[in-house]
């Protein structure tokens, strides 16, 4: 077919592509003298009615498509040789290598030109998305994306081609679906049938994956139908950024491509860093990481110092003020000596008045232990104090955690108070906030007045098991921490 004129108008230069029944090739328009590409479909013994109505949406479809990164359609006719018939589908030629063909010739990519590569892909996707109705590419991968004019460390102009496995979503509404894609890109709900804007997004997200691995996302291993990959040469807030895309659920995923755009241009690096990666030495605070769930388990805080001084002076004061009174009580009852009496009786009242919220308020902090869960279906928060258990908050749908904060130690002044904030990190489910740590400031003054509330019966977890389990959620959850 090589220097054959087909159309009348198109003499072909050479061929770009190749597969059953399918034709790619780059042609020059004898009209214009502009090179063109274009893409025949022959009626063969392997022809199919489907690939068909295939590629006639996707000649419709690039008709209605005007975007800057995208090949614009020239023209769509009969293709009627000697040899075949069929169909062919013309477009404008994108000068430029394919991304696959840069990483088959060895190039790597830095961080920043990924995430160069992922906002220019987003902006077109959002553009996609956002037509009536929405535009589905169902099928990004490496190869169908096309880098030109690279310079230093710009990846270039980048564009999306091969609309061959488009869908709009009035047509998914209208009928039967056909199942196509590329194995280790397709999300698992185009196994089904079934894509959303989202769907695009998981292949982005493999592409990337791609990139930075420098390994074909079906030859990586799986965890809970979950792609597992290396993220330790990429900054935490990215690779975060990365497990979000992926996610196999669409309830977890990034919901669309102006989410995932606004996202990855928060920068989170910083915040994320300069928390604790490990367990500090001496926390006693227990971390259960599995695949299908995560749970904190916080133990019983025990006495202090000062909670055993209270209860001492408690358990011994009466009959301690009982012995003395019998001294300065004489046998007469008419010559007792009312001041000491007097005094000790008050010491008891003061020792035993507080007996009862001291007993509510304070053992139960002591001896109560404090367990978070989530699992693939839910996130919990429960009480556990001897033997019973009792929610803190009603359990929400693990869907429903969208936000992960981290509060960091800061004080503020009030009037003529100085109050200061706890670290404390805060996990959203919808408008439901699940606190590990303090959620209220806590009044302090240069003198520490209340220094025996905070030290014997309100202690807190530290900064450091904050910032340890902060990243631990974080990375189980597949969420940015956001500062606070």
């Amino acid at each position: 077919m090589l220097s054959k004129i087909i159309g009348d108008r198109y003499q072909v230069q050479q061929q770009l592509g190749k597969r059953a029944g399918r034709r790619t090739l780059l042609a020059r328009d004898l009209t214009t003298q502009k090179l063109v590409v274009v893409k025949v479909l022959f009626f063969g013994h392997d022809f199919e009615w489907e690939d068909l109505k295939l590629f006639e949406r996707e000649a419709e479809t690039l008709k209605a498509l005007s975007h800057p990164a995208i090949p614009r359609y020239l023209d769509f006719f009969e293709l009627d040789l000697p040899t075949n018939k069929g169909f062919a589908l013309v477009q404008t030629y994108v000068e430029g290598k394919s991304l696959e063909k840069h990483l088959k010739a060895g190039r790597t990519f830095t961080e920043a030109e990924v995430k160069q590569l992922a906002k220019a892909l987003l902006e077109i996707l959002i553009y996609l998305h956002g037509l009536k109705p929405s535009v589905i590419h169902r099928d990004i991968k490496p190869s169908n994306i096309v880098l030109s004019d690279r310079s230093g460390n710009c990846v270039g102009n980048v564009y999306l081609v091969d609309f061959g496995s488009v869908q709009t979503l009035a047509a998914r509404e209208g009928g039967t679906i056909t199942v196509v894609g590329t194995y280790g890109y397709m999300p698992p709900e185009q196994f089904g049938g079934r894509t959303v804007p989202a769907s695009d997004l998981y292949s982005l997200g493999a592409t990337l994956i791609y990139l930075v691995t420098g390994m074909h996302p079906a030859d990586l291993p799986q965890k809970a139908g979950r792609i597992v990959f290396d993220p330790a040469n990429l900054s935490p807030a990215f690779g975060f950024w990365l497990k979000r895309l992926i996610e196999p659920s669409l309830d977890q995923r990034l919901h669309s491509a102006r989410e995932a755009l606004q996202t990855i241009n928060q920068s989170l690096s910083s915040n994320i860093n300069n928390l604790t990666l490990n367990k500090p030495v001496g926390s006693k605070v227990l971390l259960n990481k599995q695949a299908d769930f995560i749970e904190i388990i916080i133990p019983p805080q025990g006495f202090s110092f000062f909670v055993s001084f209270y209860f001492l002076f408690t358990a011994f004061g009466l009959p301690i003020a009982c012995a003395l009174t019998k001294i300065f009580v004489t046998p007469d009852i008419f010559t007792i000596n009312f001041f000491p009496v007097l005094v000790l009786l008050l010491l008891v009242i003061i020792a035993w008045s507080g007996t009862l919220m001291m007993l509510l308020a304070t053992l139960f902090p002591l001896f109560r232990r404090m367990r978070l869960k989530i699992d693939q279906q839910q996130i919990s928060f429960k009480y556990e104090i001897f033997g019973f258990k009792y929610n803190s908050l009603k359990p929400s749908k693990r869907p429903d955690i969208n936000r992960l904060e981290y509060t960091k130690y800061s004080s503020f002044q009030q009037s003529d108070q100085i109050f200061e904030i706890l670290p404390r990190i805060t996990i959203w489910a919808g408008i439901k906030q699940y606190d590990l740590g303090s959620n209220q400031p806590k009044k302090m003054s240069d003198s520490d007045d209340n220094w025996f509330f905070r030290s014997g019966f309100n202690r807190n977890l530290s900064q450091p098991e904050l910032g340890w389990l902060a990243n631990e959620l974080s990375d189980w959850l597949g969420l940015p921490i956001t500062p606070k």
